[in-house]
């Protein structure tokens, strides 16, 4: 029996990230092409991710600390 290794994670990226509306992060994500950009939200300064759904549209969590 041959267990495949459990992933790993392989790299720490860090970057600047400056205070944006939820409409600016939006641009930063098409530009640089991903699916997801985690930002602070200039309006409500929480850090929120902002993801490409399936269906093309754009939703955003808000974390909620307990």
């Amino acid at each position: 029996m041959n267990e495949e290794p459990a992933p790993e994670i392989v790299r720490t990226k860090r970057f600047a990230m400056k205070p944006m509306t939820v409409e600016d992060a939006v641009m930063q994500m098409e530009l640089l092409g991903h699916d997801f950009f985690l930002f602070y939200n200039s309006e409500t300064k929480e850090y929120n991710l902002l993801y490409r759904r399936k269906d093309g549209n754009y939703s955003v969590i808000e974390p909620e600390l307990e």
